[in-house]
């Protein structure tokens, strides 16, 4: 199948970083890349101004790169707490989710989207997590969670019985 070269515009996950000249399939470049501005089509002129582009592009990056270092600060300062219904062995019913976090994170006025959260698995424990915010590529903020178990059921202890929790047919031997 023949490939079409395209100039990324923007950050394509799994594919390249802005202003790299990639190969892609004819109907992605069509349907999806060039229509939502994420690239053009690499004619020779637009080739030329890349070279033009990439220093551009290296300063928004830049400049992106710096306003996102202060959020960095500002999120790894934040601490989540979640209360979750556990089971006995100490695992949540439920599980705590990226979407989860970012609705915490938005009650305290934080805005991040759910895909930026970088939570490769749920959390299904109960503790303490450290999880991921990917802001930019270059920049990663880390948040910490608590998950607090609400409702674990009390610890008996098999071993010990009371008197009153004895067999109601247990024959005493002090009657004889």
């Amino acid at each position: 199948m023949a490939q079409v070269r395209v100039i990324l515009r923007n950050d394509v996950g799994n594919l390249g970083h802005a202003g790299e000249l990639v190969s892609v399939k004819p109907g992605y470049a069509r349907n999806y890349l060039v229509p939502h501005g994420l690239a053009t089509l690499a004619t020779e002129s637009n080739v030329k101004e890349l070279e033009h582009h990439r220093r551009a592009i290296a300063e928004k990056v830049e400049k992106e790169v710096k306003g996102l270092q202060a959020e960095k600060k500002k999120l790894s300062k934040v601490k989540l707490t979640v209360e979750a219904q556990v089971g006995e062995e100490g695992k949540l019913f439920g599980s705590v989710t990226s979407q989860n976090i970012a609705d915490l994170l938005s009650e305290q006025g934080i805005e991040v989207d759910r895909r930026k959260i970088d939570l490769k698995d749920p959390i299904k424990t109960a503790g303490d997590h450290t999880v991921a915010v990917k802001l930019h590529r270059e920049v990663v903020a880390e948040i910490k969670v608590k998950v607090l178990a609400v409702g674990a059921p009390p610890v008996v202890e098999d071993d010990v019985q009371d008197e009153d929790e004895r067999e109601p047919n247990a024959v005493d031997d002090d009657d004889s």
